[in-house]
């Protein structure tokens, strides 16, 4: 058990997601009578996580004074919508590039829900008559009205007497770790946290003294492979355009996209692939993202010339009408499609169409949930079903192991150990339970610092 003494006037911390498991980050902050929200994500994956984003949360709506978010990715925004329609009024505070993010992931997002909703309704597939969507994007714009941004390093007090900071975590455009102050203690929130080699975004800022932290572990568990993102999609790509086939890349609209453009961007300006090699990207999110990096160039490593390449670098694909458009090309070329993992949008139809030929390619540049299509396509899997068809697989599958975004074990215990002092207690959390634990076993044994992997729903003493 991992509650202390919870007496009045403590500072409490609530973990209502993010706990045990990768996704739907929800840390709820409560002292003296007033409670303050770090994250509101979605539950994603797994069916019975995604049955939690359904049930009430255990605080109303009503009685949450504050929120403050890392970053923008839909595991740590996206409950925002359903929050604010239940009833939240009150302001949500964030970086620049995570409210620019979140108008273009939000309303997104609702949209999803919405088609969801409408095609399970269509196919009479849902036990509830009619499925309804956990909210429309009329929901998720309403909600962009509360926004409310700070700049990075600069402190601010979202309810009278708490104290907030923002810090550069350097995993996509606008993440933040957090710094909350209250009722004398100092909370640190690592938010995802980017990788100090990573091949678009600057390097985290290193963790500010704390006496609780909480620390993400998603890739706990694993090292980087050596090699960089150049070293391995390279080859790859200099078979694919000799053989003159095409390449479907799952992407993930938001920093990985942009990663993969710019790694092509790389190889043509050193002739490791031909620069006549076409590239195009097929995600309205993913074209809206990229043009995001010339309104916040401190974030990043490009220059102004790197980010203009980066959106002429390919070709980009806004209507539905482009993107069929497509199929009528031949290669040697590179399709860029979202989602990452293939469980829907764009890219099947991609797939569908090119997974047939043992000239085309297949790669996959990151993290591929269990039970997802892009997991089949990892495992090696010689059919895969898109809209209701037995699909061939006999493209190449390549799977880059370097593209990721998240620091790895290693990177996770150096962030921690340039605190120079040991806080009192260190929650480890956002991963799933083999990675967590692994995590919290070095923490305890290299730095010999208290580490524990709290239960979803439990409460501890900040």
């Amino acid at each position: 058990m991992i509650t202390r003494e919870l007496g009045h006037m403590n500072v409490n911390i609530t973990f209502l997601g993010g706990s045990g498991t990768v996704t739907g980050s929800k840390y709820l902050v409560r002292y003296n009578g007033k409670s303050l929200l770090v994250d509101c994500g979605l539950f994603q994956g797994y069916k019975q996580l995604r049955l939690r984003n359904w049930q009430p949360l255990p605080v109303s709506p009503h009685q949450i004074d504050a929120v403050v978010l890392t970053h923008a990715h839909l595991d740590h925004s996206g409950y925002l919508p359903l929050l604010a329609r239940d009833g939240y009024t009150h302001a949500i505070h964030c970086t620049p590039g995570t409210r620019d993010l979140c108008t273009i992931l939000l309303p997104d997002s609702g949209h999803l829900q919405e088609e969801d909703a409408a095609f399970l309704n269509r196919h009479q597939l849902s036990s509830h008559s009619p499925a309804l969507p956990l909210y429309t994007r009329l929901d998720a714009l309403h909600c962009l009205k509360q926004f409310q941004i700070h700049p990075f390093r600069k402190a601010f007090e979202p309810l009278p007497g708490w104290r907030v900071t923002l810090s550069p975590a350097g995993h996509i455009l606008g993440a933040a770790s957090v710094l909350l102050e209250v009722g004398g203690r100092r909370i640190l929130f690592s938010g995802d946290l980017g990788r100090p080699d990573d091949l678009l975004m600057n390097p985290p800022d290193a963790p500010p003294q704390a006496d609780t932290v909480l620390i993400e572990s998603t890739y706990g568990d694993r090292e980087h492979p050596p090699e960089g993102l150049l070293d391995e999609l390279g080859p790859a790509l200099q078979r694919l355009a000799a053989r003159g086939g095409i390449a479907v890349v799952p992407v993930f609209a938001v920093g990985r996209a942009q990663v993969v453009l710019h790694a092509i961007g790389l190889l043509k300006a050193q002739g490791v692939v031909p620069a006549s090699l076409k590239v195009f990207l097929d995600s309205p999110m993913a074209v809206s993202t990229t043009g995001l990096f010339q309104h916040h160039m401190q974030e990043h490593r490009l220059s102004g010339r790197e980010v203009q390449a980066l959106e002429h670098g390919a070709t980009m694909v806004q209507t539905p009408e482009q993107s069929k458009g497509l199929a009528k090309l031949h290669g040697p070329m590179v399709i860029l499609s979202a989602s990452g993992m293939a469980t829907g949008g764009r890219v099947l139809h991609h797939l569908a169409l090119h997974a047939g030929d043992h000239r085309n390619m297949i790669i996959l540049t990151g993290h591929q949930a269990p039970g997802t299509r892009g997991a089949r396509l990892a495992e090696g899997e010689k059919t895969i079903r898109i809209h209701g068809q037995d699909v061939a697989v006999r493209a190449e599958v390549v799977r880059l192991s370097s593209a990721s975004a998240h620091a790895d074990g290693n990177q996770l215990i150096a962030w921690l150990r340039s605190m120079g002092h040991a806080p009192d207690q260190v929650y480890v959390v956002h991963g799933e339970m083999g990675s967590s634990d692994l995590l919290r076993q070095r923490i305890e044994h290299e730095l010999r610092w208290r580490a524990a992997v709290p239960e979803h729903g439990s409460t501890c003493t900040a």
